[in-house]
């Protein structure tokens, strides 16, 4: 025999059930560099430090961009 229910599950219990099934809003901190609100213990996506040790310069990541786009406007000029 197959497992049935002997009662119908109202919408409230069911809810209640999962009510603790949810998205949680991460838990944001204040960069002590920049003050922009990043996840902890991770290093800073906009000033490239962590714990005021530089890891990832971010203006020469923003430099190469930059450069790249004008060699291919360039390009497609010629």
């Amino acid at each position: 025999m197959a497992a049935v229910p002997k009662k119908h599950t109202t919408k409230g219990k069911r809810n209640n059930r999962r009510m603790h099934i949810f998205i949680k809003q991460p838990n944001l901190i204040s960069c002590p560099h920049c003050l922009k609100k990043i996840l902890p213990h991770k290093v800073c996506p906009y000033c490239g430090y962590y714990k005021g040790i530089e890891f990832i310069n971010v203006l020469e990541k923003i430099q190469k961009k930059e450069e790249k786009k004008k060699k291919e406007r360039e390009e497609l000029k010629q």
